[in-house]
Formats: C-alpha cells, structure tokens, sequence
C-alpha cells in the first residue's frame, strides 16, 4: 500500500496551532472560573444582569454590573431606538429581504445609506459587519481594483484586529503582504520609498486602548500615496462632532487614500456596518458592490437594523449624543483617577489593568464574584506576558459603581504602583 502524504504548514501568515495550543487553556481557564460562557439576563435601566444558570463560583440569580460592553454611550437600549426597529418593521413589512444588494434592495438601505452618508459627510456602503466588509474590501485593494489599479504592498500592522489580520493568505494571493511593528511609521515610510503603491492596514481605535498616529500617516498619504485602511469601531459615535470617530474627526486626508470601516454595534447602538469612503467613482462603488464577497450575498442589514440605525443617526444630529458622550468622558476621568493605567488621560472608552498570566483568571473571578464582570484578555487576544483585566466605560454606570468597582480591582492588582492623590492605584 502507497504511503499516504502528510502536510506540514508553512504558518506564513497564520498559525492555529499556536493560537488553539496556547490561547484555549486561558478559554477553558475562564470558562471554569465563571467568567466565560456566562448566561445571564439585563436589566437595561440598571445596566445590572442576572446570571440565570449556576456555577461552582457564580450561583444563580447573581447579580452583576457588567464593566465589559462595547455600548458605550447605551443607545442600544435608547427608547428611541427601540421604537425605530418597530418602526422600520412596520413600514416594510418584512424582516429580510434575502436578494443580494446587487440585484434588488428595498429602499429601507438606501434611507440608511444616504442618512449614514450625510451624517460623515462622505459616501457610506453598509454591510452586515464590520469583519465582513473587511472581507470583501481588502481583497480588492491587494488586486488594485480598489486604488490607482497598481497592487500595493500590503503592510498589516501588528496589533491590528483578528478581522484585519485574517484576511493576510487572502491577501497573499493578489499581492506581497508583511506585517509591521506597531504603527511603525518609519518602517512604513521605508516602504514607501521602495514600492511603487503601498497600503496600510490598521485599527484606528485599538480595542485594547487607544488612537491611531492619523496626522502623521497623512503626512505619508501625501507625500507618497499611501494609502490607509481603518477599522476605527471603537471610537464611533463616543468621538467627535456628531459621533464620526476619531479617524474622520483627525485625518486631514479625506479622499479615495483613506478608507475607513466602523460598526455600529458599539456605541452606535445597533446593528451592522459602514464602510466610510470619499472621491470613489460610481465605477468602483460597483465593483465593491459586486465583487466584495459577502458585501454582495442575500446576508444584508435587517429591516429592524437598518430602522434601529435611522433613529440612532437622528440621535447623532442633537444635543444629546453630546451630553451622553460627555457622560461617558465623566466617567474615565472617574476612573482614571483611581486607577492608573497606560491609556490614561485619553477619552478612549477602554482601560487595560495590566495582571500576570498566572493571576489575571483568578483576579477576574474575584471581580465578579464582588458584583462586576471585566473581561481578563490573554493570548492570543494580546502578547503573551501581558495579560490584563480589560474594563470598558460607558455613560450609564453610576459613580458608585465605578468606585466600587475600583475598590475590588485595587484590592486583586497583582501590580500595584504608589498611591496617585491620595487614592490607591494600580
């Protein structure tokens, strides 16, 4: 009998071995700790959940502030909201239209679309995801459709999201694809100078803390052309002048150089995806249509979704999104001045209280057991070594809350410094 082959993996571009082997342990780690696989139902108005299944270390019925959702201005549970998704029901009449966009849409996108695009100032194309328009957009940029035509080299920079840096093989496929450091802009200027076309793939908002280096990537974009893909989903709607992100607010380069990519399942508060263009040609607006993967499947944006998100945008348009964003900054600077942490001082929503490998589950299962969930992050989520509690602020937490929760995670740092203004930090 013929020996059959075996197949050894280059693990150029990605490596499951690794991630599985090493990352599940910390999985199953947080699992039997009560701090993963968690059902539990919300009381919106409290923000307080109740955990509706038992655990050897979490008992049923036990009441929890989560300190670990992306909502971070609450809209997802904005009345108004709430009431635009029935709205949109009604008005249509049907919940999926499953065609793809392509072909046939009902008006309910193109309201979104345009609403979406007035509210940026740019042209908007929604998906059912962020992940998903990234799929269907960076392919296109590897191949030049979407560009000058010229394949670029593609640079993915280190940290950026498992959504970015997934589609590398893809990438690979139509073009040369490295990774960088972390926004190593003199890596990138190198680059520069070497290719005839080069593009950038990057997190505008980080999910572990803090902003992109925009000003000085557009120096890039115009002195070379590079040009800059972002998903800057953290920052949406809790920065800028009507929610548009730290990105739109900052890039002084607002034209076919600079794509960005933001979801509106944070702080925008419902569902789906926008990809944030300028200065493409209705040409190319169809080949992203046609050829951007799952942009084009019968998967689109619900008829509740695209409602939701209506009313959400309209919210964007008043005072309100500003008093709810000043709300959340109150809130940081709260926190901030108990505990230390690297992305202090920043009006980012998210604050990683740094904890040993060894520490960070067992820190996490005391945080909730006191009445908090913050979510421990460990690899392959970040490098290995710098493991963390990640908390995430949103404007409807209370100040006691966050004292309170302040207090626990003083009392479990595995690293504590030196007292800041008299207050115990970590």
């Amino acid at each position: 009998m013929t020996e059959r082959k075996t197949i050894t993996p280059t693990h150029r571009y990605r490596n499951n071995d690794k991630l599985i082997g090493i990352g599940n342990e910390f999985w199953d780690m947080s699992e039997r700790n009560g701090l993963a696989g968690i059902v539990a139902d919300l009381d919106a108005g409290s923000g307080v959940l109740r955990a509706t299944e038992g655990h050897e270390f979490i008992a049923e019925g036990h009441e929890f502030v989560n300190f670990s959702c992306c909502s971070y201005l609450d809209l997802d549970s904005h009345p108004e909201v709430i009431e635009g998704g029935i709205d949109a029901m009604r008005r249509y009449g049907v919940l999926d239209h499953c065609i793809a966009r392509s072909r046939v849409q009902i008006p309910a996108m193109r309201e979104l679309e345009t609403s979406l695009g007035e509210l940026f100032g740019a042209q908007v194309v929604c998906s059912i995801a962020a992940s998903t328009a990234t799929f269907g957009l960076l392919p296109l940029i590897a191949s030049g459709h979407l560009g000058n035509g010229t394949r670029p080299l593609m640079i993915f920079d280190r940290n950026a999201h498992v959504s970015m840096a997934g589609l590398k093989p893809v990438c690979a496929d139509e073009t040369e694809v490295v990774t960088s450091r972390h926004h190593d802009l003199d890596f990138i200027e190198d680059m520069c100078k070497k290719y005839a076309k080069v593009a950038y793939v990057c997190d505008g908002s980080d999910s572990l803390g803090g902003y992109a280096p925009v000003k000085e990537l557009a120096e890039l974009q115009d002195k070379y052309g590079l040009l800059v893909y972002y998903d800057d989903s953290h920052s949406l709607s809790a920065y800028g002048e009507r929610g548009v992100g730290y990105v739109r607010t900052h890039s002084p380069v607002q034209d076919e150089r600079t794509i960005t990519v933001v979801t509106l399942n944070k702080a925008f508060g419902t569902s789906g995806a926008a990809i944030v263009l300028d200065g493409q040609s209705k040409k190319t607006l169809r080949v992203i249509e046609r050829f951007g993967g799952a942009l084009n499947y019968s998967q689109l944006l619900n008829t509740a979704s695209v409602g939701a998100s209506l009313a959400s945008a309209q919210i964007h348009r008043t005072g309100e999104l500003t008093t709810l964003q000043n709300r959340l900054y109150a809130n940081i600077e709260l926190f901030d001045s108990l505990v230390r942490t690297e992305q202090a001082g920043s009006t980012f929503p998210i604050r990683l209280v740094p904890m040993s490998d060894a520490t960070v589950i067992e820190a996490g299962r005391r945080v909730i057991e006191a009445g908090f969930y913050v979510s421990p992050v460990f690899f392959p989520i970040v490098a290995r070594g710098t493991a963390g509690l990640r908390v995430m602020m949103r404007a409807g937490q209370t100040e006691q809350q966050i004292r309170d929760l302040c207090d626990v995670l003083v009392e479990v740092g595995a690293e504590a410094a030196a007292p800041l203004s008299g207050e115990a930090v970590l």
